[in-house]
């Protein structure tokens, strides 16, 4: 596997970009651009990405494509994916929900709903028509899919050969179930959709043990409860030697930093190479 993240910064340039770039040591990073930036911009950062040999793990679309307005954006992020070789295209399913685009609402659940996510994602598939990229879905606690027998059911559902699998088992541990037999549920995921992951985020969960009702947070590996060396060894199991496994949702350098160096520590102890 090939660790990584995002590189965070402060940078004006794709010149002090790279200086972070190469200070963090990752091997696999989401893309620093979009489908709206120049042609010239971008190239400039794939020049820099080549020259270091660093893999873009995946570009995101993050943007509610179920209420019609970002389909077209979601499109020209596949179309760019494709033509840029990043195998991975992520997105969330979105919802109709007007409290935000990634709100937990009843509506993420109905029937209706449903059949709306399944044309959304054929819609994005058939117009950008990729032949290298695949869109992907990450999964959400309070959102299509929520766990990895609802994603299978997803992917027969959509029933398109460009659709595929972004990996994100914090996200789906949402019960204390999943939380207190994590490792379990962590190797159920991988075992039921390796064959279709294209990228992984990599966090920790904890969950407050001392209140009522149920509380699960998210946070960076090394500060909650996850078993790493055996959740590591977990992935490298089902993930291919370039499988990309990539830190998120830290908001600096210096966080990203602490995180890469407790997973690569975890590694070690559980004899996996990354």
């Amino acid at each position: 596997m090939i660790l990584g993240g995002t590189v965070t910064g402060e940078f004006k340039t794709p010149e002090e970009w790279e200086e972070l770039l190469i200070r963090s040591g990752f091997k696999a990073i989401t893309a620093p651009f979009c489908c709206e930036d120049d042609e010239n911009l971008i190239r400039k950062y794939m020049d820099i990405i080549e020259r270091n040999h660093v893999k873009i793990s995946e570009i995101g679309v993050w943007r509610n494509i179920l209420i019609g307005q970002d389909i077209d954006y979601a499109v020209n992020q596949l179309k760019l994916a494709d033509k840029l070789g990043i195998e991975c295209c992520v997105n969330i399913v979105g919802t109709v929900s007007s409290l935000s685009w990634d709100a937990a609402d009843v509506s993420n659940f109905t029937d209706d709903n449903y059949v709306t996510i399944v044309k959304s994602i054929r819609q994005v598939i058939d117009e950008a028509a990729p032949t290298k990229a695949y869109y992907t879905i990450e999964p959400m606690p309070w959102m299509i899919p929520d766990g990895p027998d609802v994603y299978l059911k997803l992917i027969d559902d959509v029933d398109r050969e460009r659709f595929a699998v972004h990996m994100d088992f914090v996200n789906m541990i949402n019960s204390p179930r999943r939380f207190l037999c994590a490792c379990d549920f962590v190797e159920d995921c991988f075992k039921k959709l390796s064959p279709f992951i294209k990228s992984t985020h990599i966090k920790d969960s904890r969950m407050d043990v001392t209140k009522y009702t149920t509380h699960i947070d998210e946070c960076p590996p090394g500060e909650g409860n996850l078993d790493y060396p055996k959740i590591l060894q977990i992935l490298d199991k089902y993930l291919p030697k370039d499988g990309a496994i990539l830190l998120e949702h830290m908001s600096t350098f210096e966080e990203y930093d602490k995180a890469f160096k407790y997973v690569k520590n975890a590694a070690e102890k559980a004899g996996v190479e990354v």
